[in-house]
């Protein structure tokens, strides 16, 4: 039996009617499997394709965070890209030759096979994610790929696997016994032609199994679950439709409500990719349809559309992954880029309280100050982005769809992006007005982008529900805030009324202490530094009586230096050494002295050590330095006549966690044991802000973390 087995397959391997893999590509997924250092052996391998090559270089010019300079490099493209990204291409080009060589006949028809396979994908992407599977687009392609063993048995033996189709049609049973007969199911085809891919994943287990009985897929491994229950939802025959209701229960818990509502799901979005691209699939109920003789046209159609919906996937993926809205304007912009092929893009999104569409860039350099500059009334009902967004409808300058008259702020608009002309696609959420989405377009893509114009405003409407849950986060968190610093104002008073009388008598304690010393007593200094404190902390106290309404700043000049190091004498003892931490001082002996609010510099640096410290509980090194420079925080916003100075505070501890580096100066954002972030932080960004100064943040595990703070000194250069 094993050499029969062995015979069907070395039958099947040395045909020409298999649908295998470019030797180009099977070369580079074995180099991509291979160890780190082939880099340039992938190069050299890409180079010899040029449609490949040209995929990879467009790939890494349009999803990488806008590089200002574009890549023409292979070795540069596959440093960026990664080899991972090289493989999904290579499979992408293996779905396209499978599907390629497959023709319709009596008992085969192709547009079916589309309808099933891609509504296996479909619904094994939704399970995946519904049971948190973390890479559902793993099983997406696992479920495309599920039945590719049918197309290698009907392009080797043509004639008997169309017996088997028409005699065994709609009993499972029987047809895999039948393909037994012939030599092997088309699970064991399937999953020895994704093997000799060498993908490495369990993709071929999952194809292997998914005929298998439903007592043995309960032990199996994710993916192998998902693809069975996936393909036994969509069956073709209508008697089975309760068995796959069973299994979904049986296999992961499912209620019938839930599985109905992945049908729905699926069947919709089978059905917005077949009308989008104009792809004519044919679902059970349509199975009489006649052969369209476009369906070698429709059948590349279907390949980029599944190209297409892997890349949307991704793009939403990493939408929902965002926070902020620059970063979720960022992933927009790169998923145009990616998706369409649109390089140049300007956000107008809209303010409620001014009903006016306000310009967020996306262009980069000089011209986001220009686009940020736009402001245009949403009534302007002559000017085509504000009658895009109150229509509802995608518009273009080009009068494709309507015919029209460029107001003078449309062709501003245009001018600034540089194109023939523009698209705007509307951006509405829950019929509420959310912005606007400006394609810069030359004339000759016109007819593409319209071509994907479902596509499109599936897109701008998955952006419009990002952005206005960001909008809510942001309300939410403002009322929370509001809410605390309320509650907080009462305990605050409370405090402040109890705190004052113990202060006061630490004081007259100190005094005495003073009068008992002598005048020259080295301890009489550290007295002095221990009153300055229980000043600072007395007006501390008064501020958190009334810290709601804006503070008076009493500045004063303040030499940094001796600042820093009277406060690394106090915590010397007291933090550092406790804790094993050495401080490594570098002050600038000329640094000027600023005119500046000294207990706020205070605060600050008391604030940055304690989280220094904590961040390392055993032991480490503490570095503070400071200096004079000519210019400010950036060459704009220096001023020539002026000198900053530059404090840097640094540890090498254990660095600040991903998740919070982009809300480190958030109030009440917090996370002790972790790093440095926490309220205290807040608060030191506020201070700095306050004297005009800036604040940022650079943190790794590898280097550990360093404050960066550039205050003006306000006084003139001198040459």
């Amino acid at each position: 039996m094993k050499t029969r087995y062995r015979e069907f397959f070395n039958r099947i391997e040395t045909s020409r009617n298999l649908p295998s893999l470019p030797h180009i590509l099977v070369k580079l997924i074995e180099a991509c499997n291979s160890e780190p250092d082939t880099i340039k052996e992938i190069s050299q391998i890409i180079d010899k394709d040029a449609s490949l090559s040209a995929r990879l270089l467009r790939l890494v010019n349009s999803a990488y965070y806008g590089l200002p300079n574009r890549v023409t490099g292979i070795d540069h493209a596959l440093l960026l890209l990664g080899t991972n990204a090289v493989k999904n291409i290579a499979v992408s080009a293996s779905v396209f030759q499978a599907f390629d060589q497959a023709r319709d006949s009596s008992v085969f028809r192709l547009k079916l096979f589309w309808w099933h396979s891609l509504m296996c994908a479909t619904l094994a992407k939704l399970i995946a994610e519904k049971i948190s599977y973390p890479a559902p687009d793993e099983a997406f392609l696992s479920g495309l790929l599920h039945d590719i063993g049918k197309l290698v048995l009907l392009g080797n033996f043509p004639n008997e696997y169309a017996e088997i189709l028409e005699s065994h049609r709609g009993k499972p049973e029987l047809f895999l016994a039948g393909e037994t007969r012939l030599g092997a199911t088309h699970c064991e085809v399937g999953a020895w032609m994704i093997n000799r891919w060498n993908l490495q994943s369990f993709m071929a287990d999952a194809v292997l199994y998914h005929h298998e009985p439903v007592y043995r897929i309960l032990d199996a491994l994710p993916l192998v679950k998902i693809v069975f229950v996936a393909n036994a939802l969509c069956s073709e025959a209508v008697q089975d439709a309760d068995a796959g209701f069973k299994a979904a229960e049986e296999v992961f818990g499912f209620a019938r409500s839930e599985v109905e509502e992945f049908i729905s799901l699926a069947e919709e979005e089978v059905k917005q990719v077949a009308e989008s691209l104009e792809i004519e699939v044919e679902s059970p109920d349509a199975f009489t349809r006649l052969v369209s003789e476009k369906d070698a046209d429709k059948r590349k159609d279907l390949v980029r559309a599944v190209r297409d919906i892997s890349l949307l996937q991704a793009t939403l993926q990493n939408l929902l992954e965002a926070h902020g809205e620059e970063s979720i304007l960022k992933v927009v912009k790169q998923g145009l880029q990616v998706l369409f092929d649109v390089r140049s893009v300007v956000f107008l999104l809209y303010d409620r309280e001014k009903d006016v569409l306000v310009g967020k860039g996306g262009m980069g350099s000089a011209q986001d100050v220009l686009i940020k500059e736009l402001v245009i009334p949403v009534e302007a009902k002559k000017c085509l982005v504000a009658k895009s967004l109150s229509q509802g409808t995608p518009l273009d300058s080009f009068g494709r769809v309507t015919k029209v008259d460029l107001s003078i702020t449309d062709n501003q608009i245009i001018r600034l992006i540089g194109k023939d002309g523009m698209l705007c696609l509307p951006m509405v959420a829950h019929k509420q007005f959310i912005g606007v989405i400006v394609l810069g377009v030359d004339e000759p893509q016109v007819p593409n982008l319209y071509g994907e114009i479902n596509l499109l405003t599936i897109f701008s409407n998955q952006v419009a529900s990002a952005v206005d849950a960001e909008n809510v986060r942001q309300t939410q968190a403002r009322l929370i805030q509001s809410e605390r610093l309320t509650a907080s104002s009462d305990v605050a008073r409370k405090v402040a009324h109890e705190v004052s009388n113990p202060l006061g008598i630490i004081k007259n304690y100190l005094k005495i202490l003073g009068l008992k010393l002598a005048k020259d007593s080295p301890a009489q200094e550290e007295i002095r530094i221990i009153n300055e404190e229980i000043d600072r902390v007395s007006v501390i106290v008064r501020e958190l009586s009334d810290f709601s309404e804006p503070r008076v700043q009493q500045k004063e000049l303040v030499d940094i230096n001796t600042l820093i190091s009277e406060l690394i004498k106090i915590v010397r003892q007291s933090l550092l050494l406790r804790s094993g931490i050495k401080a490594h001082l570098n002050l600038e002996p000329s640094l000027p002295a600023l005119m500046t609010n000294k207990n706020g510099l205070k605060q600050v640096f008391v604030n940055l050590i304690k989280n220094a410290v904590e961040a390392m509980p055993k032991g480490g090194n503490f570095h503070i330095n400071t200096r004079c420079v000519p210019n400010g925080p950036s060459k704009k916003d220096a001023k020539e006549d002026q000198p900053y100075v530059e404090i840097t505070i640094s540890d090498d501890g254990p660095g600040i966690p991903d998740s919070i580096k982009s809300r480190l100066f958030e109030p009440f954002v917090s996370s002790k044991g972790e790093g440095h972030a926490g309220l205290g932080l807040s608060i030191t960004y506020s201070i700095i802000t306050e004297l005009n100064g800036t604040m940022t943040c650079e943190s790794d595990q590898a280097t550990g973390t360093t404050f960066r703070i550039v205050l003006p000194t306000g006084k003139k250069q001198t040459y």
